[in-house]
């Protein structure tokens, strides 16, 4: 911890994420505004007290649309990181754990999919299931659990062969026992590290698609989808993209940042030199 506390730009990037988070919990309270709300004589208005981040095409307060806009940008890519994870964690503990025919199995499947481009297999799913945020959140499950499972199995394999481990298959310990007393504790910390440095894949991903259309469909506030509708008035009104531009850049630097801090912290002694 005290790596942590000496790492003053990790600590920044904590804070700005739980103030993020926090807003995003409490947007009613935050926001001066209804995201939704529009009001044509308010029309491309300048910042203000009452509009911090002036208005959009619509009289509609960017900054309304900005607070609300976390819950469908940042929360709905912590969901997809949770669920992801959790389907890696399970297929690669059982495929380094069990290995033989059961670990090939999963692994020359993983191998498969990740042959492909993630981002054209992201396309052609939303693309056969259709837009929507669910359906993105589907496809970016779909893609990256593999590589997830591929890590997780290294790891698993890496503690397999521990003393401790040895012994408990010796003295008659279950599979559960070992796996969840042994393995998972060992490599937890490394699996929040990858987490935490992925998450800013998945909000760029989902900002992404929802920039071309196939996430959230307006009039729901969303980061991707307020540049979207700022591109239309990009030379009449270039201010409109700077909020949603900025939240992105800053939210995703602050967990790529944070993700480095973490794996400093937990990184063994001796190998930080």
């Amino acid at each position: 911890m005290r790596r942590f506390v000496e790492d003053k730009l990790g600590l920044l990037a904590l804070a700005i994420l739980c103030t993020v988070m926090i807003m995003g919990i409490f947007a009613p309270v935050f926001s001066l505004h209804d995201p939704l709300e529009q009001n044509i004589a308010f029309k491309f208005a300048g910042m203000s007290w009452e509009y911090p981040f002036g208005t959009d095409h619509l009289g509609r307060c960017i900054y309304a649309r900005l607070i609300f806009g976390i819950r469908n940008t940042v929360f709905l890519a912590v969901l997809t990181m949770v669920c992801t994870i959790s389907i890696g964690v399970f297929i690669g503990v059982i495929s380094g754990y069990y290995k033989g025919v059961v670990d090939e199995m999963i692994m020359r499947f993983c191998d498969v999919m990740l042959s492909f481009p993630s981002q054209v297999m992201i396309l052609a799913i939303v693309g056969v299931l259709g837009v929507g945020m669910e359906n993105i959140i589907i496809a970016n499950i779909v893609i990256k659990w593999t590589w997830y499972a591929r890590m997780i199995r290294g790891m698993v394999a890496g503690y397999n062969y521990k003393n401790y481990v040895l012994y408990a298959k010796t003295i008659g310990k279950s599979d559960r026992f070992i796996i969840s007393r042994h393995l998972l504790p060992n490599i937890s910390s490394e699996i929040i590290v990858l987490a935490t440095l992925d998450m800013g894949w998945v909000i760029i991903n989902i900002s992404m698609l929802s920039f071309l259309g196939l996430g959230i469909q307006p009039p729901f506030p969303e980061w991707g989808a307020m540049l979207n509708e700022a591109k239309n008035v990009l030379m009449s009104n270039p201010s409109q993209m700077i909020a949603p531009g900025v939240a992105i850049l800053v939210v995703v630097a602050s967990f790529n940042i944070l993700g480095d801090s973490l794996r400093d912290m937990l990184a063994p002694k001796g190998s930080m030199k």
